[in-house]
């Protein structure tokens, strides 16, 4: 993993840093690779229960691609598919839960990445947008996770514009899960880790890698394909570990299994 990208394990958090402050922590080739290489890395260890992607410094989450060598600099054109979108189809089909800090301005495939964890907590005073139609190109990468995200016509007026909004704005549209002062931005992020950790891995894996399956499902797909996932996830240790503990008033111990 390159300099362009920073991995701390703290307990059972995997924390994923784009360390190009002076850059305003836009995208590269070594951007990319390392973002993924940690997603990989917490996907594999199994004390890690969740993933937080942030931006080094406090001026920027990321910025977007790095056009400074040209807008295809890292990109093979002779290859049918990117390596941008290979790391949102990665994170995409991950089971472990993802929240992105978003401590600065977050643009064009900056939102791409927001938009690929599962939550975000954001500082108050971050301007998000996606300004490609300003340079001729257009968001269509980030479109694929956006639209499932927030209404069509914010998509809409957000890609066609180009102009930016703000951490208010992206909280009303459900872009974002929470707001926060930016000195307080870590506490919430802590706070939300909280709330997740202290719950069953196995359900949360289950769970995430449900969710995903059912989303382009019609209810009656969605509906049978769930009754069936309800009683894998009954048969797992964490299940039955949490119905004892229920039983006996205590606090579980997940096992993860």
């Amino acid at each position: 993993m390159s300099d362009a990208v920073l991995t701390a394990k703290a307990g059972h958090v995997l924390t994923i840093t784009i360390n190009r402050p002076d850059k305003r922590n836009a995208m590269n080739a070594g951007v990319i690779a390392g973002i993924a290489a940690g997603w990989r890395t917490a996907q594999e260890d199994p004390e890690v229960r969740v993933i937080v992607l942030t931006g080094a410094g406090d001026k920027a989450f990321c910025a977007g691609a790095d056009l400074g060598g040209g807008q295809g600099a890292f990109q093979d054109f002779s290859r049918p598919n990117s390596d941008y979108a290979d790391l949102l189809r990665l994170t995409q089909n991950a089971t472990k839960p993802s929240i992105a800090r978003v401590n600065g301005t977050c643009m064009a495939g900056g939102m791409g990445l927001l938009c690929m964890t599962d939550m975000a907590v954001a500082a108050e005073d971050v301007v998000f947008g996606l300004p490609e139609v300003k340079v001729g190109v257009f968001p269509m990468q980030v479109l694929s996770l956006l639209q499932l995200t927030v209404p069509r016509r914010l998509v809409a007026e957000w890609c066609l514009t180009g102009e930016p909004f703000t951490a208010a704005e992206a909280k009303a549209a459900g872009l974002i899960n929470h707001v926060a002062p930016a000195g307080e931005l870590d506490a919430k992020v802590d706070w939300l880790i909280g709330r997740i950790i202290d719950k069953s891995p196995a359900a949360i894996r289950r769970g995430k890698y449900a969710m995903r399956a059912i989303h382009a499902m019609s209810f009656d797909e969605a509906i049978a394909y769930t009754e069936g996932q309800i009683m894998l996830t009954a048969a797992t240790e964490d299940a039955k570990e949490g119905i004892r503990a229920f039983q006996d008033k205590r606090k579980p111990v997940w096992t993860g299994r």
